[in-house]
């Protein structure tokens, strides 16, 4: 089965015969699914009348557990986004009705961020959305190789961890 990575390899390799061109071959296909993923993630989202970013959000929460809450300085980490850009991304949350900031028992000059039940059922939704895309994207592929598949994705990913 050939694809279009493979026309791209091919032509290079007739322009540059002298370079290795298997990185071409795996990273140009990690892009290109990448973008199918990102369109796929939208709709889903979409579907639910949230963006992506809102999703990172309340994915984040969600994950958390009950009561659904984390701190602010949490939620930096869980979406590797910068202090400035989460709270504009909290305040556009709380004017949705989705999260609501309560102060930090633990520190009185602290707040946690936790999901309203509106923000646990849209989350919820959209979630359920996106692993029906995302089975989707993966149904011409047995469930061996999707292993095989998650396992060497995970060993590529081991250096930025």
């Amino acid at each position: 089965m050939r694809d279009e990575v493979d026309e791209l390899v091919e032509a290079w390799a007739r322009e540059r015969s002298d370079l290795d061109l298997g990185p071409v071959e795996v990273f140009s296909r990690i892009s290109r699914l990448s973008r199918h993923l990102d369109l796929a993630r939208r709709a889903a989202f979409s579907a639910e009348g949230i963006e992506s970013w809102e999703f990172d959000v309340l994915a984040a929460l969600r994950r958390a557990g009950t009561p659904y809450e984390l701190s602010p300085g949490r939620l930096l980490r869980e979406t590797l986004v910068t202090s400035g850009t989460m709270t504009n991304r909290v305040d556009r949350l709380v004017a949705r009705g989705l999260v609501e900031r309560l102060p930090d028992p633990a520190d009185r000059r602290g707040v946690k961020v936790r999901l309203t039940p509106e923000g646990k059922s849209t989350v919820d939704s959209a979630f359920t959305a996106l692993l029906e895309a995302e089975r989707g994207l993966l149904a011409d592929l047995p469930d061996t190789d999707r292993e095989r598949l998650g396992d060497l994705l995970r060993t590529l990913l081991k250096p930025f961890s």
